[in-house]
């Protein structure tokens, strides 16, 4: 059985989503991924998956960054998606049960064979990836990534791709959150067979912007541009089967 993902209260959409998305948010959106044997599951409400990885990297850092995401979603967009998320292993095949799987932190990550393999059948079966380096994360996830798909490679999306425009526009592509070196931020993708299986936001840090406004001292227009940049990413996920 396919798990089942649901998109609720049409009639409450905020104002400032477009009508293409409101069309979109008409249909039921069904999650392409097959679960193994013993793991297949339904859900009234998805999940987000936060990875687990070793190496020495902070995994677990900026714990409340998906929670706010989660809590501004619900708010803004007709989605049906549970506030709480799963810290799970990539090696787990637990893993298949979520549509959309979040991975961050600052410095080493560590991936063996069977869990890079893992982590491609759920990706070419329907799962989504979002890496947000939290500086310092950059060369260590790409050699991970490498050993997951070794003859793909990442492309920087231009401004006008359709991941960012589903719910908020942004004109000059992914925004600008943390200073760290300067330079400008990047988003890339990398696709199989036409769809984008993973989004990685460089030289932003969306999370730090999603994490309690305490916690970064970030300004709230820009804690506001990060949290909408998630939306699109989740809304892109569900409605790009």
């Amino acid at each position: 059985m396919r798990p089942v993902f649901l998109i609720t209260n049409i009639g409450q959409q905020p104002q400032g989503i477009t009508a293409k998305l409101g069309l979109l948010l008409l249909v039921l959106c069904f999650l392409v991924i097959h679960p193994p044997a013993g793991h297949a599951q339904e859900f009234k409400s998805f999940k987000i998956a936060r990875l687990k990885y070793r190496g020495g990297g902070d995994w677990y850092n900026d714990p409340s960054s998906l929670t706010n995401l989660i809590k501004y979603t619900q708010k803004h967009v007709p989605i049906d998606i549970n506030i709480e998320y799963d810290d799970v292993d990539i090696g787990s095949r637990d893993l298949f049960n979520y549509p959309w799987a979040f991975i961050t932190g600052h410095g080493n990550i560590t991936i063996n064979d069977a869990e890079a393999q893992n982590l491609r059948e759920y990706l070419d079966n329907g799962g989504f990836l979002y890496i947000d380096d939290d500086y310092g994360f950059d060369p260590y996830i790409r050699k991970a990534i490498k050993k997951v798909y070794p003859d793909e490679k990442f492309v920087e999306l231009p401004a006008s791709d359709p991941v960012y425009h589903q719910v908020y526009q942004f004109p000059d592509g992914i925004p600008k959150i943390m200073e760290h070196d300067g330079d400008r931020p990047q988003g890339f993708a990398m696709f199989r067979d036409g769809r984008m299986v993973i989004y990685y936001s460089y030289e932003t840090d969306l999370g730090d912007g999603w994490a309690d406004e305490d916690l970064h001292q970030v300004p709230e227009w820009k804690r506001t541009e990060a949290l909408k940049m998630g939306v699109n990413l989740l809304v892109y996920t569900l409605t790009h089967p």
